[in-house]
């Protein structure tokens, strides 16, 4: 009997409406020096302006003035795309300065650009063991995705070790043959909760144990340390991690990804990733647009800090209100709603009631029963989106999110 495809393919998405996990795209305009207010585009063919808290623009620099002139003079001077892959034609003058910016900004000899930290993640992981046979890869249990498949698809020997549990770490690293290869990866900032991974800890423990470290700074480059190069850099230990990754489609505001390591590092895991062989590289434009942020974020701290001090306000009024969140002292501002049902309703609520747009987080992304609501406030949200958004929560919250009846209707 034939198999219908159809059916498993219905019967798959049906279980992720059931159970409210059902991810929905909506269609959003953004508008040039506008952010964080955008149209929402309904299927009705209708319009409503909207505000954005949800994004990962961290500080607007996808809608800065000097970002979007090297971007213009880049596609004025070369076109739109590079034209082949890093190997055939298609590395430029851009992509050069643009690493040159990324291994200046991170304290190291080289970096290499992926076109996404996704794909710099999984590229990078899956060949590292081909580098040095027999690596053992310690992963931190609650790891990007990505890492998560990189290790995964390397086919060499991993350890999960408990979510910043440094102790649990020392122990693994203890119970492996002290001669074997090692890599401890792990984050910087985890961006569903919003806490710091215990960076210095976890170098004294790859010294102690002849242990390289990979560290995932991508919700952290541009808006931490005197120049933005992560926590690491706030922390000054930079010298102390062998290899950094980051992105430049969150708080730089543009796209890609990239490590930056060592010179030889770097050349090996070129030579060697078919993730970074194998595709075209990024548009001159968006290289150009890329480390045009990178440069001009090394020197505004004022904007870093005025993002600090939107994150410190939000939690600050949400707390008063008595609403359950999460504060690690970071930027990003999670409110822990505990079912996938009624997370994505508040959502709805909040966009069709309030225009106010922050899409729900359920499983696999967390885990089941603290699905949130996660906020991302950024430079340039005043206080009238605060304000706004401050009072449709306090609504909602206190007539439906607590009312389970009247939520479910």
């Amino acid at each position: 009997m034939a198999v219908n495809y159809t059916e498993k393919l219905d019967l798959a998405l049906d279980r992720l409406h059931q159970e409210g996990r059902y991810r929905t795209f909506i269609d959003i305009e953004r508008k040039r020096g506008q952010f964080p207010h955008a149209t929402w585009r309904r299927t009705d063919g209708s319009e409503q302006p909207i505000t954005v808290w949800c994004g990962n623009d961290y500080l607007g620099m996808g809608q800065h003035p000097v970002v979007l002139a090297a971007m213009h003079e880049a596609v004025d001077a070369t076109g739109a795309g590079s034209g082949g892959t890093r190997n055939i034609s298609g590395t430029t003058v851009y992509h050069k300065r643009l690493e040159a910016e990324l291994a200046d900004l991170h304290g190291k000899e080289a970096a290499l650009l992926f076109t996404s930290a996704y794909v710099a993640n999984d590229a990078t992981l899956s060949t590292l063991p081909k580098l040095f046979p027999g690596l053992i890869i310690y992963s931190d249990a609650l790891n990007h995705a990505s890492m998560i498949e990189g290790v995964r698809r390397n086919g060499g020997a991993k350890r999960i070790f408990r979510h910043n549990d440094v102790a649990h770490l020392r122990e693994l690293l203890a119970a492996d043959d002290p001669e074997a290869p090692k890599l401890i990866a792990f984050e910087s900032v985890y961006s569903m909760d919003g806490d710091f991974g215990p960076i210095e800890a976890i170098c004294d423990l790859a010294d102690e144990f002849g242990a390289l470290t990979y560290l995932d700074e991508v919700h952290a480059v541009g808006m931490y340390g005197p120049r933005g190069g992560g926590v690491a850099e706030r922390d000054g230990l930079l010298d102390r991690l062998d290899i950094i990754n980051g992105t430049l489609g969150k708080a730089f505001g543009v796209h890609g990804g990239y490590i930056t390591a060592s010179a030889r590092m770097c050349d090996a895991i070129r030579s060697y990733a078919p993730g970074f062989i194998f595709t075209t590289s990024l548009p001159p434009a968006v290289a150009a647009g890329a480390a045009a942020s990178v440069a001009h974020l090394k020197t505004d701290q004022a904007l870093r800090d005025k993002h600090q001090e939107q994150a410190r306000i939000l939690k600050l009024r949400l707390k008063g209100m008595g609403l359950p969140i999460i504060d690690h002292g970071s930027h990003i501002v999670p409110v822990i709603v505990g079912d996938p049902v009624h997370t994505k309703m508040l959502s709805d609520m909040l966009l069709e009631r309030y225009g106010i747009y922050v899409q729900p987080i359920n499983f696999p992304t967390v885990p089941r029963g603290t699905e949130r609501l996660r906020f991302t406030p950024s430079p340039v949200h005043g206080p009238k989106e605060m304000d706004h958004l401050v009072g449709a929560m306090d609504d909602l919250w206190s007539h439906c999110a607590l009312n389970r009846a009247e939520l479910t209707a």
